[in-house]
């Protein structure tokens, strides 16, 4: 108990390193007491420490691990750690661009969801959601984000509602055209809250959020204040964040003439495909060759 809440107060933190040495040590722990139901909870942490930390093929094993070791040993694992489980997996297919075998689960989860409301629902429809922008299908992705945002009021878990609005508008910002104006009254929703509820890593996010908002919007300044701001919590940041932040920065300096910032952009994007996250390394390659464009013919 004493290293599970170890373990918890480093992610709170956004310590994911130590986070995932001090579970490396529950892990060995939770062998030798040969206790199915602790190494079940111990992969389910590993496998969300790992993706945090970018280790998107550790994740996929170590949750698929959990999956299987409470089925062989009927591990009464609750019905919402399962669930959240087969989301964490979800997450990790999609992450790998198995993205046909991520809607497969997904679709089955969202059959299965127990109630129309709450805090598993709004994750199951935020975590669809999810991989139907990794689809290119915007307007499922719309559907699927408005449910989840519906489906958590506030008072419920301020924590969660927060998350669910902060995805929200990463998502739109990804989306195909991005939805600017809905990603800002997202944003503007949450704002009032951020300095009293919920992890110093929301307030990070919220500014990334916010440069990328001013960056789309054509606001380069705006942008670049946001970025140093945020600058400061960056180790808050999952690695999927801290990458897109990066490949953020290299595109302000891009736009401000620096002539080696298209470099550094394909040099950041063979560092994230060495990791198998294919969408994010596609996404980093495609901010590459949009500078180099604007590098060649500023006028375009």
């Amino acid at each position: 108990q004493a290293l599970a809440l170890l373990a918890q107060l480093h992610a709170s933190r956004g310590e994911f390193l130590e986070e995932c040495e001090v579970l490396e040590t529950l892990d060995v722990l939770s062998g030798e007491l040969a206790r199915p139901a602790l190494q079940v909870y111990t992969r389910q942490r590993v496998a969300r420490c790992a993706r945090n930390r970018g280790d998107v093929e550790l994740a996929r094993r170590a949750v698929r691990e959990a999956l299987e070791l409470g089925e062989r040993h009927r591990v009464r694992v609750p019905a919402a750690d399962l669930l959240r489980s087969r989301l964490l997996l979800v997450s990790a297919e999609t992450e790998l661009g198995n993205v046909a075998e991520a809607t497969r689960i997904v679709l089955d989860i969202l059959d299965a969801l127990p109630a129309e409301r709450g805090a598993l629902t709004a994750e199951a429809y935020w975590t669809a959601a999810t991989v139907s922008t990794r689809q290119g299908d915007s307007e499922e992705a719309r559907r699927y984000l408005d449910k989840a945002i519906d489906a958590l009021d506030s008072r419920e878990d301020i924590t969660l509602w927060m998350r669910l609005r902060l995805g929200a508008a990463s998502l739109c910002l990804q989306s195909l055209p991005p939805r600017l104006e809905r990603a800002q009254a997202l944003l503007t929703a949450v704002e009032p809250v951020l300095d009293f509820a919920g992890p110093p890593r929301h307030r990070q996010e919220f500014l990334f959020l916010q440069a990328q908002l001013a960056f789309q919007s054509g606001d380069s300044d705006r942008a670049a204040a946001f970025v140093a701001e945020a600058e400061e919590g960056l180790q808050l940041l999952t690695y999927r964040d801290r990458i897109r932040f990066r490949t953020l920065q290299e595109m302000l300096a891009a736009r401000a003439g620096d002539l080696h910032a298209v470099a550094r952009l394909n040099e950041l994007a063979t560092e994230v495909q060495r990791t198998q996250m294919l969408e994010l390394a596609a996404e980093v390659w495609r901010a590459a060759a949009e500078c180099a464009v604007e590098t060649l013919s500023p006028t375009a």
